[in-house]
Order: structure tokens, then sequence, then C-alpha cells
């Protein structure tokens, strides 16, 4: 519940800081402008971004004669949730990884990596595919989405009141200045960097703990996050893009950082994360 609570304050913040930079750089015009563009690139990426994913990283369609454990697993726990079974993918890469991705229940998709399929017990795997459909069921993909939509936006607008400021933007009378402009252009698409981050580690928080409810058991998906952060360290993902991070259950492409790089990190530590999932009870 908190995590839920602390996900729609922070999008009611990107959601401001939109309207605000909007609001000062056209007025009323700047407003409307940017409340047409953000709906219009949410569209696109939520109907259309996770068939370019699935293509970046070489995904296939998984048989399910090949792999029926891997359905069995997944349609038990899609049952558990009450939402459709999701289509099943396999990414070929030695990373042990797993992403969810989709536009909506009946679309959905869960993808396991190759490397991920050797490594885990059934358990842990279960583990892992749960956390998978509970980012369905909490429909993280519209949220993630809506976030980095926003940040866009954001990002692109204050490009557009750096080029006003340098160029002979609104002046004093109007009631702007080149110094206000330049603060926003610089400190706006910061925070809304942040903001998306903090919300994407939100969601995995409760991503775990939607998944480990949903096998009644935590203890899988904690022994199976440990697995996947020491293993990956030694196969890193070597295709896609870094934009991705943010749809894994571990980070694919590298380690974690100190204190301060946790503020820009799409997900929490894998030891903080191991630790609220031991304090679950069931």
């Amino acid at each position: 519940m908190i995590n839920q609570i602390k996900t729609v304050l922070l999008l009611g913040v990107l959601s401001g800081i939109v309207l605000v930079i909007g609001k000062l750089l056209g007025g009323n015009v700047g407003l409307t402008i940017a409340l047409v563009f953000a709906i219009i690139m949410n569209f696109g990426a939520y109907f259309f971004s996770h068939k370019i994913v699935l293509f970046m990283y070489k995904a296939k369609e998984a048989p399910k004669s090949k792999y029926p454990n891997l359905h069995e697993m997944v349609e038990e726990i899609a049952k558990e949730a009450k939402i459709p079974k999701p289509k099943v993918y396999i990414v070929p890469s030695e990373n042990p990884n797993a992403f969810a991705t989709g536009p909506g229940y009946k679309n959905s998709i869960v993808a396991v990596t190759e490397g991920i399929m050797g490594l885990l017990s059934k358990e842990e795997l279960k583990g892992v595919i749960a956390h998978e459909i509970a980012h369905v069921k909490n429909r993280d993909m519209l949220i993630s989405t809506i976030a980095a939509t926003m940040a866009t936006v954001i990002a692109y607008i204050a490009n557009i009141a750096q080029f006003a400021a340098i160029f002979g933007g609104r002046n004093d009378e109007e009631g702007g200045n080149i110094i206000s402009f330049l603060l926003m252009a610089i400190l706006a698409p910061i925070a809304a960097m942040l903001i998306q981050l903090a919300i994407s580690r939100s969601r995995e928080y409760l991503a775990d703990e939607t998944g480990a409810k949903l096998i009644k058991n935590s203890k899988p998906l904690a022994s199976a996050l440990l697995k996947l952060e020491s293993d990956g360290k030694n196969h890193p993902l070597k295709m896609g893009s870094t934009s991705t991070n943010h749809m894994w259950i571990v980070h694919p492409f590298r380690g974690q950082g100190g204190a301060f790089m946790k503020l820009f990190m799409t997900h929490p530590t894998t030891d903080e994360r191991i630790k609220r999932l031991n304090a679950l009870n069931f």
C-alpha cells in the first residue's frame, strides 16, 4: 500500500512539473501543447514499445512442447493473479534475467533469458515468474510508460526553454527572465529523472511483495535475486539498450553503485530487496 501511494504522489509531481514548465514557457498555449504532446507520446509508447523491446533482444515465443514446465508455471501463477496467461518468450542470452511487458492483461508477455533457466531451481524460477506476473497484475507497464513519457516531455520543453533564454525568450515584463529560464531548463529534467527512477524502484518493491503473495512464499525470490545479482556480473547483457534497465528483474548491464548512485538506479539494491522479502510473513 505504501509503494502504491508513493507512486501516485510521484506521478502527481511529474504531472505538475509538465504543467508548470508548459505554462512558464508559453502561457496557456504552451500548457496545451505540452499536454497534447504528452498524450500522443504516451499512446505510442504504451501500445507499441513491447514489440520494439522483443525485437531488440531477439526474443522468440517459447514453444510449449520445449518448455512445458515454464508454461505450466506461468499459467498457474497467472490463474492465482486472476489475469489471462501471458505469452512466454525466451531471450537468447547468458545473462540470467527476466522481464514482463505488453499494453494490457490480454496481450501481456513474460520473457526469460536462457541464462536464468540454467541457473535457478524450480522454486526460485517460480519466484521470478511471480514477480514478473505481479508487474502485469499491477499494470506497471502503463505506469512506467506514463512516468517515462512525462520525463521526456519535461526534457524536451526544457531544451526549448534553454533556446528561448539564450536567444531572447520572454522578457521581464512578461514575467520571465534568462536566469529563471535557465534554472528551469537545468533543474526540471534532473528532478523529472529522479522522480521517474524513484517510481521505478517503488514498483520493484511492490512487484516483489505481490509476487511473494501470489506463491505464498517470499524465500524463493529472495534466493533467486541473490543468484541473479552474483551471476549477472559475470554475464552482463551484450545487446539492447540501458533505456530498458527498468524492465528487467535485476540490472542487466552492470553492478550496483554507492549511496549517491542509488538515486540514479532503476532498481533498489538487491540487499534491500532481499531484506524486505525476508521480513514478509505468510
